[in-house]
């Protein structure tokens, strides 16, 4: 019998939303399910249990999406869940154990986030932070069009400072026992792109697709390439 066709669960990252993979699910089209899952940006544990609910409310086979602050939430939702299939990282973090967005983006020169972060304390405890208007579209969406950039800014869910200092407390990254994708844009300004190609070395990735000039949103200004590294991972399932 052919292998059950895995869904594909899309995470965004901070500073980001749900429809920001609009233009990645137009691509996928039909032929591939898919579910877009609101990352809730609390905390990395929090976050993947509740990743952990969505898959479990799909019922089977899954290949796991995350992009930039979502790849710390796959790694460790798919950690000891035989429903993943594989992990596609999309100028998103790849965790080891014990590292942390904010430790991975600074281990290489090249990042200019801090500088345009607002930030502000909320009732739970702890303080969330903002890409700035005025520096979102440079910052994070440089290759995109001013107003579609002025629409993702206006629309960016916040992250708390908390979740971007935790660590990935699994036993094992899921990447060390589950194929891995990765696609990035060498023009990220929030992740620098030897970020990236030391997590895609380190994780032994199958496939590595870096888009010359893409920003750190390349699910929105690059759609169709993200979308065949995401059908290449499917594909690579079984699927």
């Amino acid at each position: 019998m052919p292998a059950e066709q895995p869904t594909v669960v899309l995470v965004h990252g901070a500073f980001a939303e749900s429809a920001s993979w609009n233009g990645v699910i137009e691509h996928l089209g039909a032929a591939y399910p898919v579910v877009a899952a609101a990352n809730p940006l609390r905390g990395v544990a929090s976050d993947a249990a509740y990743v952990r609910d969505v898959m479990r409310g799909i019922g089977g086979p899954v290949v796991l999406v995350g992009h930039s602050y979502g790849g710390m939430v796959i790694t460790a939702a798919a950690t000891d869940d035989e429903s993943v299939r594989a992990l596609v990282y999309v100028n998103a973090f790849a965790p080891d154990l014990g590292e942390s967005a904010l430790s991975l983006s600074g281990q290489f020169p090249g990042s200019t986030l801090a500088d345009t972060l607002v930030s502000y304390p909320v009732s739970t405890g702890g303080n969330e932070v903002a890409i700035g208007q005025e520096p979102f579209h440079q910052q994070f969406a440089a290759d995109v069009s001013t107003d579609l950039a002025a629409l993702m800014a206006r629309t960016q869910r916040p992250i708390t400072e908390a979740a971007l200092g935790e660590n990935l407390a699994a036993p094992s990254p899921a990447w060390r026992s589950l194929p891995s994708w990765f696609v990035f844009g060498d023009a990220d300004r929030n992740i620098p792109v030897a970020a990236h190609r030391f997590m895609a070395d380190r994780a032994g990735a199958r496939g590595v697709r870096e888009i010359a000039g893409g920003s750190h949103v390349t699910a929105v200004s690059q759609p169709g390439e993200v979308a065949e590294t995401i059908i290449e991972a499917v594909r690579g399932t079984g699927g």
